[in-house]
């Protein structure tokens, strides 16, 4: 009957059984990342952590979640030990499953605050999985923004960029994608749990849910003409620890640089691929003179840049026949890769591995669009990409193609580059921009604005490609108002777990009392 309080469903299931489940779910969320990339495994991956948690008191939800983070955490990053060995590596994962688990305390007390609250059947298929969702975002909202601007890898909506859901990134951001995902899966968690519905009901309405999401049309990107683009993969000795002389990875994009291509209107080069400041060295200089009179086009490339003062940027900028035209410095340095943070306080803990980054890379201030060969281009510079504000000021600010320039070579053979592809393809159909990603030696790709490789060039491989690149026009939704939704779905879900506290209850029963 409505109105008459039902007993809770969602009750917790025994810790034998709780934390082999959130091992499980971690271990196939794992598997949805590349590689191998199996994106369907989120799913599963969602229901397992969920009933994991759900149930349980905010210590032993803490504990599960924990576990279960530590069990996508630690296969997800292996590549961060690629060269520094274990420490960073672990530390890191286990930091990141913290933050796990305190999502899956929010999730956990979700299931027991808000169910006994919402005790209707619809309220709970329905409106408690939008809580369950709106807080597992929030989650990683918050893990992606903190500390020192966070790690905003390994979300879910990151692991659909091959999936019928990859286009909702245009409407609603990688964030909404997050929501979308665990909104259905939580639904059907639900219908499975909630009682006095028939089977036929429960599968024909977890139908009616995916059909009706997967029903939302693409945005129609709108695009407006071409530029032919020469993305060079140098795969010259570019790692921290190849010990590369001087000069050596110039050489290499050099030589990889197809000067006989016809028609390029613009080329690109990676990540610090010219690898320090050409106005500052004649050698530098020349050799870019050469490549754009040859090619008869600007060059885009990357270079360590210092101010008078002293201080050093990571910079991408524009080199034509005239010299340097113009630059962007890279806003989001890699916390303990390009910089230390609080070098004082981690030096007495590690001081062998903090000692081993001996310069610090400060954050640019510069607008990331630039001017180059009559459009304008968004610059994201590795890292960068994960970023959703930097997304966002791309796209505001007129970009109609984003270079997306890395350099991957201190995780060879991991799969970082792939991983960071996939975030990449996701920001191209979340703009609706052409996006070239170019690194020195790979995964170098030209995605549309659909989100679909239009061409690419073998990992490890000095080469380029020349590709004739669509310049979007349009403006998606999510590139207005990802950044609200990401914002009210956070606040939201934790302002509903708040209002249905067993405290505030308590504080309505005492005030009828009186």
């Amino acid at each position: 009957m409505r109105g008459v309080s039902q007993p809770s469903p969602f009750t917790a299931l025994p810790v034998r059984f709780a934390l082999p489940l959130a091992v499980i779910g971690g271990v196939l969320f794992a598997l949805s990342f590349p590689s191998p990339g199996w994106w369907f495994l989120a799913y599963p991956a969602v229901a397992c952590l969920l009933l994991s948690t759900m149930g349980h008191g905010w210590r032993r939800a803490a504990w599960i979640g924990y576990l279960g983070g530590v069990a996508f955490w630690v296969p997800a990053i292996s590549w961060a030990g690629r060269y520094l060995g274990p420490v960073p590596w672990l530390a890191l994962a286990l930091f990141e499953a913290a933050m796990f688990a305190l999502g899956s305390v929010a999730v956990a007390l979700a299931y027991r605050w808000v169910a006994r609250v919402v005790t209707s059947t619809a309220g709970r298929v329905w409106g408690l999985p939008a809580v369950i969702a709106a807080l597992w975002t929030g989650r990683e909202w918050f893990s992606g923004s903190w500390p020192y601007g966070g790690f905003a890898w390994g979300r879910v909506g990151l692991s659909q960029s091959d999936s019928p859901f990859a286009h909702l990134a245009a409407w609603v951001g990688v964030l909404g994608v997050s929501f979308v995902v665990v909104y259905c899966v939580a639904v059907v968690v639900s219908l499975g749990l909630v009682r006095g519905m028939q089977v036929r009901v429960r599968v024909a309405t977890a139908g009616l849910l995916v059909a009706a999401v997967l029903a939302v049309p693409a945005w129609p990107t709108a695009t407006d003409g071409t530029i032919r683009v020469e993305a060079v993969q140098g795969n010259g000795p570019a790692g921290y620890f190849d010990r590369a002389a001087p000069g050596e990875v110039l050489e290499s994009q050099v030589a990889a640089t197809d000067v006989e291509a016809t028609g390029v209107d613009l080329v690109v080069w990676p990540e610090a691929s010219a690898e320090f400041d050409p106005r500052a060295q004649p050698v530098i200089a020349g050799a870019l003179d050469r490549v754009v009179r040859s090619v008869d086009a600007p060059l885009v490339a990357g270079a360590i840049t210092q101010t008078p003062s002293g201080v050093l940027h990571n910079t991408s900028f524009v080199w034509t026949a005239d010299g340097w035209q113009s630059s962007y410095d890279k806003k989001r340095p890699v916390p303990f890769g390009e910089y230390v943070p609080d070098r004082w306080f981690f030096s007495k803990l590690a001081p062998s591995l903090i000692g081993l980054l001996q310069r610090d890379y400060t954050p640019g201030t510069k607008p990331n669009v630039l001017s180059v060969a009559g459009v304008k281009a968004g610059i994201a510079i590795c890292f960068d990409i994960v970023d959703d504000g930097l997304t966002r000021d791309m796209a505001r600010g007129g970009a109609q193609v984003i270079l997306a320039q890395t350099n991957n070579a201190d995780f060879s053979g991991t799969d970082e580059n792939l991983q960071q592809l996939e975030i990449a393809r996701m920001r191209a159909i979340e703009t609706g921009r052409s996006l070239v990603n170019i690194s020195t030696v790979g995964a170098s790709q030209v995605i549309d604005p659909s989100g679909r490789t239009i061409d690419r060039v073998p990992e490890y491989t000095a080469t380029s490609m020349v590709t004739d690149v669509p310049l979007g026009t349009t403006t998606t939704p999510a590139t207005v108002a990802s950044g609200l939704i990401a914002l009210v779905l956070s606040l939201g879900g934790m302002l509903v777990l708040l209002a249905c506290a067993p405290w505030q209850r308590r504080r309505s029963r005492t005030g009828n009392r009186l």
